[in-house]
Order: structure tokens, then sequence, then C-alpha cells
């Protein structure tokens, strides 16, 4: 491809990540500014976790087409990459020698991306309405994966008394993985997709998306990334550089190409889950780490996922965004 091509190609690349991680900045301004207390800031993101996401990702599972194998590849492909991230991440740790109580909360920073929100919010910026129709099923069983595995590792290496059965519980309640599959269920049972709920969806996308981001935003603390240690450099170059290019030749062997790579990609792009931070915290770990990990791979990722959508488009491997 020439040259000069790959300045527009830079510009949509950009346009797909800046409004995102834009919400984020304001978020961070009104906290600073004394603008979004932080019991407001709690009441609103439970109003979009609990409602306005649940149905924007309910519509999406709901006007997926599962009579199709077509999806299974990129699916499978988010599950095995996933399994060889947390693979080669413990054994680079133990390559390391990081401390073993330390090398679980590596491990889960490496492997965990915040597939919920900044991810479907990444695809629809990139792909409009399609983006969260084609996130909704990878969101369901990798957020399942990503729970179950965060517990064998935190509990391997800190010995910690959270179950696998406690953890089950929580996932099966979790609004998202709840919205979602009862969407997938309406669209397997026959029964025609209420026509009211795309524009319903499409309007609480809009709405809710940005509000969740300049929530995360203003949730962030910077008061201690001062202590900042190569480890969290470490596990932030993992999340935001090694897991999304895993993810990516693992797809691209197994055929994955155009709108299925790229929601693969911005999902596996994402910055570490805040959740990653509140399990470290119940498994009595360290909880500063986990949360320099969170707060700098957010702040870094609006780099990474430019330039790696970027480099994608340029060999147009992702397909048209909108």
């Amino acid at each position: 491809m020439p040259f000069p091509d790959a300045l527009p190609l830079f510009y949509a690349a950009l346009a797909v990540s800046l409004p995102t991680f834009g919400w984020v900045v304001v978020g961070i301004s009104l906290q600073r500014f004394g603008l979004l207390p932080e019991t407001l800031n709690r009441i609103l993101s439970r109003l979009a976790f609990n409602i306005g996401l649940p149905i924007m990702l309910f519509a999406g599972a709901a006007q997926v087409d599962y009579t199709t194998l077509r999806s299974a590849r990129y699916l499978f492909a988010g599950i095995l990459a996933t399994f060889l991230i947390l693979a080669l991440s413990g054994l680079y740790s133990r390559w390391r020698d990081h401390p073993r109580q330390l090398q679980g909360i590596f491990v889960q920073s490496a492997f965990r991306s915040n597939l919920a929100i900044v991810g479907v919010a990444l695809t629809f910026s990139a792909y409009g309405e399609l983006g969260p129709v084609m996130a909704a099923l990878p969101i369901a069983l990798m957020t399942v994966l990503y729970n179950i595995l965060a517990v064998w590792v935190l509990n391997a290496t800190l010995g910690s008394g959270t179950t696998m059965r406690s953890v089950v519980l929580g996932t099966v309640r979790n609004p998202l993985i709840i919205g979602i599959t009862a969407g997938a269920f309406l669209a397997v049972s026959g029964f025609p997709m209420p026509a009211i709920l795309v524009p319903v969806s499409s309007g609480l996308s809009a709405f809710f998306l940005p509000l969740v981001l300049i929530c995360i935003g203003a949730s962030m603390n910077f008061s201690r990334l001062y202590s900042a240690g190569m480890l969290t450099w470490e596990a932030s170059f993992w999340r935001l550089c090694v897991a999304p290019l895993v993810g990516v030749l693992v797809a691209l062997s197994l055929g994955v190409r155009d709108e299925q790579l790229g929601v693969l990609f911005l999902l596996l792009a994402a910055p570490v889950a805040a959740s990653s931070h509140v399990m470290v915290v119940a498994a009595k770990g360290d909880g500063t780490l986990a949360a320099n990990i969170v707060v700098l791979t957010t702040l870094l990722s609006l780099v990474t996922i430019t330039a790696g959508f970027f480099v994608l488009s340029v060999f147009s491997l992702i397909g048209q965004t909108h």
C-alpha cells in the first residue's frame, strides 16, 4: 500500500480510540475539579452496569445469527489466545523470578482485559451498532473464563480462600452476563425481537457508554502511581502489547479476518479490568500493584490500541469502520 494512504488510515484508527478514551479523560477532569463526587460516581456506575449496559448487550446478543459457524472461529480464537497468554505470562513471570505472591497478579493482568465496558465501547466506536452485536458472545464467554482463571491463579499464588463456587455464582448473577444470555436465548428461541428494542438499545449505547467511561475516569486514583515499579510496567506491556499480538496471530492462523478480527483485537487490546483489582484485594494480595496496573494500562491503551488498529488497517485485515 502506498505510504500516502497511511495517513487517512491513521486518522481512522484514532477515530476509534480517541472517543472512547476522551470520555475517560472527561471523567478524570470532573473528578479533579470536584464535579463528580465519589458517591454520585458510584450511583451512576451502578445505574449503567445494572440497567443500561445489560439492555444494550441483550439487544446485541439477540441479533446474532447462531445458525452459522462463521462466528465460532473468532470465539475460539479469543478463548485459545487467553489460555496461551495465561501460559506464556506464567512462564515469563517465573523466568523473571517475580515473588510468588506477585506472580498471580501479573498473570491475571496479562490475560484479563476490560471486555464489557472499554472493549464494547471500542467496538461501537469502530463498527457502530454492528460492533456490540459481534462482541456480545465473546464478552459473555470470555468474562466467565476470565473469572475462573483469575481465581485459579490467585489461589495458586496467594492461597486465597475464594472458592470457585462463589465466583461462578457471582458470574451468573452478573447483569451483563444475564443480559447477553437472555438475548442469546431470544435469538435461538425463534420468537421475534421486539421492534422497539433496537432503537432503545441504540439510544442506551449513546448515553450509557460515555457515562460509564466517565465513571471509570473519575474513579482512577493517581496518587499511588509514584510507587509503580518495573513489575507494573512489565504487566502493562503484556496486557497492551503481547496479549493483543498473540490474539491476532491466533486469529489469523484460524482464518479470522475483517470485522471479526477487528472486534477481537479491540476486546483483547483493552486495558486491565477494574474487577482484577477487586479480586486481588479480596484475596489479600498487593492491591496497590493491581490498582497501578489498571490505571497505567488505561492511560497507555489510547496509544497502543490506536497503533494496533492502524497496523491492521494498513494490511487491510479488519474490514471497513463506520
